[in-house]
């Protein structure tokens, strides 16, 4: 594991044909054309064959079609055989067509080798399908903006993205952020923590909250639950925390752990009340450790988390790891 950078751990080989990606669009309406055509590209010319849905550039209103065309699309991704089922981008639309997901489609389209890859507002697929279907998908990149820059894709989230695509990347290895003594802090997390089994799931915290109380929120006692979002300022996270906290979600958990909270501006009267005020009082609240710095999120550096796999987390020092290749 690097001590000082996310890393991904593999050990297959990467070498293998090429690999077949669908892209679709389930959420809101593809904006960059341009970046649209560039990520292709980009796809394409790694020796992948890209198969675009019909409608993945679909429109109607904010989103990528109505919910009729983009439910039709999800079902033609899980029919497609592919080896990755990426969406082109995220942002809203989700939410609303979930009683429609054709669930048992997913679930053996994942049996089957499909693996649905997504970030964003992707989270109510991938929570929805857990609590329906126990089955695991991929939190990890959008083909929007994550392949559709002018410059080459992030490093770090390039590699984790082909050992998904060549064998199933076996862990993910990232550097805890330093943690600050103070006199009304809680203790410091110990050197040492060592998870050996358990449920990791969760993904983005807006829409996580928003999917509370349904039947599209899974039950995952002793599980260990990630989070990250955009544009929130740090008292609307502890709101949503603490939302998750008064319904017994956050306790549930052998930890908890923070990936990017990023796009937020802190304002004059805040007064020093910023997102790592909202961190210490998350672990005044709790007996389990809530570990930070989790390279996921909206953030151009982030790792791929199989959402709903078994995992072991050790922490050492600064130096966390997450594994999940022989748990399964």
């Amino acid at each position: 594991m690097s001590s000082h950078a996310p890393s991904c751990h593999c050990g297959h080989d990467h070498g293998a044909g090429p690999k077949h990606i669908y892209i679709y669009s389930p959420s809101s309406a593809v904006r960059d054309k341009a970046g649209f055509r560039r990520a292709i590209k980009r796809l394409q010319a790694m020796g992948h064959q890209v198969e675009i849905d019909a409608d993945a550039l679909s429109r109607q209103t904010r989103f990528a079609g109505d919910d009729a065309t983009r439910l039709a699309a999800i079902a033609r991704a899980a029919a497609s055989g592919a080896d990755i089922a990426l969406i082109s981008r995220g942002g809203y639309g989700l939410t609303r067509i979930l009683p429609g997901l054709p669930y048992a489609a997913i679930a053996q389209a994942i049996e089957r080798g499909t693996q649905f890859v997504g970030v964003s507002d992707f989270t109510a697929f991938q929570l929805a399908v857990l609590a329906q279907t126990g089955a695991t998908t991929w939190a990890g990149p959008a083909l929007c903006p994550d392949f559709a820059g002018t410059e080459p894709p992030d490093d770090i989230m390039q590699a984790c993205f082909e050992d998904l695509l060549f064998g199933h990347g076996e862990g993910s290895g990232w550097r805890l952020p330093a943690c600050k003594k103070s006199s009304t802090a809680p203790a410091p997390l110990p050197d040492e923590l060592h998870i050996e089994s358990a449920k990791l799931w969760g993904g983005n915290l807006t829409v996580l909250c928003a999917l509370l109380g349904t039947p599209y929120f899974p039950q995952v006692p002793g599980g260990i639950l990630f989070l990250e979002d955009v544009n929130e300022h740090p008292y609307r996270i502890e709101r949503m925390l603490t939302q998750l906290h008064h319904a017994g979600v956050l306790a549930q958990q052998q930890a908890i752990v923070l990936g990017q909270f990023t796009g937020y501006t802190l304002a004059a009267h805040d007064k020093g009340f910023k997102l790592a005020s909202v961190v210490e009082w998350l672990r005044s609240q709790l007996t389990i450790p809530v570990l930070t710095g989790l390279p996921y999120g909206h953030v151009e550096t982030k790792v791929l988390l199989p959402v709903g796999a078994t995992v072991e987390l050790s922490v050492q020092g600064r130096d966390a790891l997450l594994y999940w290749g022989h748990l399964d």
